[in-house]
């Protein structure tokens, strides 16, 4: 069972584009593995709060510009 699990800041994407995370890279998985592997495929997107990871030494959160709007 192919098993995907994305990280990303909170908020950052709206629902319908998760949705749409979700859908292409079951449909990538699908090429690589055959269709037999499409009702087994697990997507799993975690949003990470706001200051709960960092990059480069500094302490991460979402601009407000950048944050999505459901």
């Amino acid at each position: 069972m192919p098993f995907v699990n994305i990280k990303i800041p909170e908020a950052a994407l709206s629902t319908p584009q998760k949705e749409e995370v979700i859908h292409r890279v079951t449909d990538m998985l699908a090429e690589y593995f055959t269709e037999a592997a499409r009702p087994h495929t697990m997507v799993l997107i975690e949003e990470v709060k706001d200051g709960g990871y960092g990059r480069a030494d500094a302490v991460y959160v979402t601009p407000a510009p950048f944050r999505a709007r459901d």
